[in-house]
């Protein structure tokens, strides 16, 4: 390097050094400090204070829509004449589950879940039915205890020729408490239990 550069180099370095030396003092607890950090070193929070910092505090915010599952056992229906249950040619109709999905938003201090089920019934052997009601149940579980738990029954027509029709149920606007580090899971399935 030639002379000049050298200088100028070593020119910012003092320049650097001086400036940083200007907040030092009070950095460290000399240097007069302003009244307004002397007042802030000696501040104490009263109850009240700490008490209504805590109620205007921002909520957790998840940062995910709580999964979907379909409860086991839950997937699937099946309807035998003559109560000959496990009789594949008994067998009036079955209904299964083919998709689940939600969507949430999250505000508040709550997650807003729209959730939402198809699927299908199907005609069996012994099966004549021109209409089935579907049960099917949506659940809400925060830590293994239900939040929300809703049975909704579909009617389902199957027109002739058809052996099978198709189904959509979807639940809106189930809001839920949220305070941060619980586990949220939502379920659905088929319930027909009376």
């Amino acid at each position: 390097m030639n002379k000049p550069t050298l200088f100028r180099l070593a020119a910012l370095a003092g320049l650097g050094l001086a400036l940083s030396g200007c907040s030092m003092g009070s950095m460290l607890g000399g240097g007069g400090a302003s009244n307004g950090s002397a007042n802030l070193q000696n501040a104490t929070a009263t109850p009240q204070a700490v008490a209504q910092a805590q109620t205007s505090a921002l909520p957790a915010i998840a940062t995910e829509c709580p999964p979907i599952r379909v409860r086991v056992g839950g997937e699937a229906m099946f309807s035998y004449a003559g109560g000959r249950t496990g009789d594949a040619r008994s067998l009036q109709y079955q209904g299964v589950i083919d998709e689940v999905t939600r969507n949430c938003v999250v505000s508040n201090g709550l997650i807003t879940v729209n959730m939402g089920a198809s699927g299908r019934v199907l005609l069996g052997p012994a099966g004549s039915q021109s209409s089935v009601n579907a049960p099917i149940r949506f659940a809400v579980e925060r830590d293994g205890q239900a939040v929300f738990s809703e049975k909704y029954t579909i009617p389902v027509a199957v027109a002739a020729p058809a052996q099978s029709a198709e189904f959509v149920k979807v639940v809106e606007n189930v809001a839920i408490p949220y305070l941060g580090g619980e586990t949220i899971t939502i379920w659905v399935g088929f319930d027909t239990r009376g």
